[in-house]
């Protein structure tokens, strides 16, 4: 009986090694890497986050919370476009990097910088969404990318991930205000079922509160006819 655990054991120990070998430690690092900056910038401007959690992401960047307060759009947009540099000479390399070769968060990682630069969306998306359907990357990222996707395109979304937001004249008060949005939605009245089968844990609803704004589903038209520019 010793002699069958330890012949379990030492199975055992070499399944995990040799599972272990196959993350790329350092392809995982350098992803982490632009994950960590990728996410802080975009952690920092959300107005949940702490202000003891805005120095921490402040002194990653090795900047102050002023400044980086004044100068966030203008980082965010330099850093997604250094990243798309980076992740693309990576894909080129392994295709897409998932959970086999660098691990879990890393595997999401070019989902991020890939949906951060939507001018080339059209061009991974089929990439994004192997590697969902191979469990290499969670499905609901597949999703997120999906709903971009047509959101650009000017199609309606499947899964109410996409929001928006412009300023519009209220014809009752004759002032401009704000008017947020989720982009329409196909087949509107089952997308919390196609968000739970796609690994979400929100609803459509919850999701919305997240913007600081109500759900409401709209059609096409109807968001041509209150967005429409006033003469």
């Amino acid at each position: 009986m010793k002699l069958i655990l330890l012949s379990l054991f030492i199975l055992g120990t070499a399944s995990f090694a040799s599972a272990q070998k196959q993350i790329n430690m350092e392809l995982k690092k350098q992803l982490d890497s632009i994950l960590q900056l990728d996410q802080g910038i975009r952690e920092f401007g959300d107005t949940e986050t702490s202000e003891g959690r805005k120095d921490t992401i402040a002194a990653l960047f090795n900047s102050s919370k002023e400044v980086l307060q004044k100068s966030q759009w203008m980082i965010m947009k330099e850093i997604d476009s250094i990243h798309l540099k980076k992740v693309e000479a990576i894909i080129a390399k392994y295709g897409y990097p998932g959970k086999t070769l660098v691990g879990e968060p890393a595997n999401t990682t070019v989902f991020y910088v890939i949906q951060h630069n939507p001018a080339i969306i059209p061009k991974y998306y089929p990439l994004i969404e192997k590697a969902g359907k191979s469990g290499e990357l969670p499905f609901k990222y597949t999703a997120m990318m999906l709903d971009r996707k047509l959101s650009n395109e000017g199609k309606e979304q499947i899964y109410g991930t996409q929001v928006y937001g412009i300023q519009i004249m209220n014809p009752q008060t004759g002032k401009k205000e704000f008017f947020q949005y989720v982009i329409p939605i196909k087949d509107a009245k089952n997308v919390n079922r196609r968000r739970k089968e796609a690994g979400f844990d929100t609803t459509v609803e919850e999701n919305t509160r997240r913007f600081g704004f109500s759900y409401k589903a709209y059609t096409m038209d109807e968001i041509k006819k209150i967005t429409k520019p006033s003469n």
